[in-house]
């Protein structure tokens, strides 16, 4: 015990190591020092680094379905995941600024197989033949109305997703502000209503051709659209469809208006019916149905004068009940496109309580199409001629099928179409610079099938249908996130064999920018940011059923 004890006497007395070097940096009251936990997973890493003498190996998902596959492996994301909307995204396109990046690319896969506008097919009720419209009878539709849908359109097996909801909204007279994702079949969903309302409807004596429904659309090539798919769903109900485009003369415009018999429906650009109505060529007293198709372009500053002119001269309904009386016309009103811009709810409150308007916001707008595969090419300027050469010779070889080539100029749809024909490469052009005479037809022939190639700018990418289309490249990448939404929504539509692909070439800063936005939005499984999608000024909900 008496050679144990000095030693237990000096464990006692000194302080421990911690207590000693704070009493020697300070001379304030002893503090313990912090406890710093180091992960085990950091400490593993740390071991196997330490261990093997290297840096660690890139981790490579698992096999199986990607949503996102790139070049480098590292950056593919398995379809299982999705990134956390605050988590930092492993982005393939982070270093696209750089010029060492040349040649990278990276693909957005299909996640699904049916076009997310159609709802989920019933898994006990089977649409049987000869019961196509079966789907659309629980709308409210007459039976006329369902046997002339079925003889102009028997493609069309059952409603869409708008379709469901603006239907039954239209055919109790509320006035629609409907916004969805391009090819929804949002044309049918007020053509339908439109018809229906007329036929009840008698028509009123008028000193000049006075039609009873008006579609205003922004371009030409819409407007011949429009009216070959109302043409033979009027030609059916006894009701006559004509059409008046700009960029013709008021001779042209008086002859359209003066042929028998006098237009029902009437669907028309904004600059052709501001001349009829000036020239007095024209009456809206007798309207009962106007529908804005595209109206986000509609309502921009090019066209926001003439628009107002239209919407002052009709004779928008106040009330549901104002619809109703035969023998005072009053006008439906019916907004459609996919985004709304600021300021029009003060334009509709000149003609209309905002309270008689009913919204409907399609739960995919803006989003990208998970059925459409979307790849993104990392190219030099000069690089750009040869991949579109090699990627139209690609899908010619692989079968029949349209593609719409999209560039950002006139002048660059016309140069590339030179390029095109040295290479024996048969095609059609669309831009806004040619003559009316010229554009006539182009895209009507493009549809037919005269030609599988089309070179066009942005004209060819609004409202327009393209079920034939399975390949859409943009040779120039769209300028904004909105005019990428319009282009690949060519293809993948309600009614298209094939759900299609988008290829993109990014050889700009400013692209690199955008596809990064792409990129993390589908990462993220989100719409993408920075779009408007619904009317400034807020609107009572209305409820859908009842």
């Amino acid at each position: 015990m008496a050679l144990r004890s000095p030693k237990l006497r000096l464990l006692l007395i000194l302080p421990g190591p911690a207590v000693l070097s704070r009493g020697l940096a300070s001379e304030g009251p002893p503090e313990p020092l912090p406890v710093i936990r180091v992960p085990q997973s950091l400490k593993l890493r740390h071991g196997t680094r330490v261990r093997d003498g290297t840096a660690p190996r890139v981790t490579v998902p698992r096999p199986g379905p990607l949503l996102i596959a790139a070049r480098r492996p590292e950056f593919n994301q398995p379809a299982r995941l999705t990134v956390g909307r605050w988590e930092r995204a492993p982005l393939a396109s982070r270093g696209w600024k750089h010029r060492r990046s040349r040649g990278d690319h990276f693909s957005i896969e299909r996640t699904a197989r049916q076009v997310p506008a159609l709802p989920p097919e019933p898994e006990a009720e089977q649409v049987a033949e000869g019961e196509a419209c079966a789907g659309f009878s629980a709308l409210g539709l007459q039976p006329r109305v369902l046997e002339a849908l079925q003889q102009a359109a028997p493609s069309v097996v059952r409603p869409t997703w708008v379709q469901l909801r603006a239907v039954p909204l239209l055919l109790r007279g509320r006035h629609l502000l409907c916004a969805a994702e391009t090819g929804s079949g949002k044309t049918l969903s007020y053509l339908l209503p439109l018809l229906q309302r007329l036929l009840g409807q008698p028509v009123l004596s008028a000193s000049c051709p006075a039609p009873r429904g008006l579609v205003l659309v922004p371009s030409r090539e819409l407007a011949e659209q429009v009216r070959a798919v109302a043409g033979p769903l009027g030609q059916a109900l006894q009701l006559c469809v004509r059409e008046i485009g700009g960029g013709r003369g008021m001779g042209s415009v008086r002859r359209h208006l003066s042929l028998q018999p006098p237009a029902d429906v009437l669907v028309a650009t904004p600059g052709a019916l501001w001349k009829a109505l000036k020239g007095r060529l024209l009456s809206l007293e007798q309207l009962r149905f106007l529908v804005l198709d595209e109206a986000d372009t509609l309502l921009d500053e090019s066209f926001l004068e003439l628009v107002q002119y239209v919407m002052d001269e009709s004779p928008v309904a106040q009330d549901p009940a104002d619809l109703e009386d035969p023998f005072s016309p009053k006008a439906q009103l019916v907004l459609v496109g996919a985004t709304f811009p600021k300021g029009v709810g003060e334009l509709l409150s000149r003609v209309t309580a905002l309270s008689r308007l009913s919204t409907i916001t399609s739960p995919r707008l803006h989003c990208l199409l998970p059925h459409v595969g979307q790849r993104f090419l990392r190219l030099k300027g000069t690089e750009k001629v040869p991949e579109l050469i090699g990627a139209l010779k690609r899908h010619a070889e692989a079968g029949p099928g349209a593609v719409l080539v999209f560039c950002n100029s006139s002048s660059t749809v016309n140069w590339l179409g030179y390029i095109l024909d040295d290479h024996k490469v048969p095609h059609l052009r669309l831009q806004g610079q040619m003559p009316a005479a010229m554009r006539a037809g182009i895209f009507r022939s493009f549809q037919s099938g005269l030609r599988d190639v089309l070179l066009c700018t942005d004209i060819a990418s609004r409202g327009l249908d393209s079920t034939r289309v399975q390949l859409v490249i943009n040779y120039d990448f769209p300028p904004t996130l909105q005019d990428y939404i319009h282009r690949a929504g060519r293809v993948g539509r309600v009614g298209s064999e094939q759900p299609g692909s988008v290829i993109s070439f990014v050889t700009h800063p400013w692209d690199v920018e955008l596809v990064q936005k792409i990129e993390l939005a589908a990462r993220r499984r989100r719409n993408l940011p920075g779009i408007k999608t619904t009317v400034q000024e807020p609107l009572p909900p209305v409820e859908l059923a009842g």
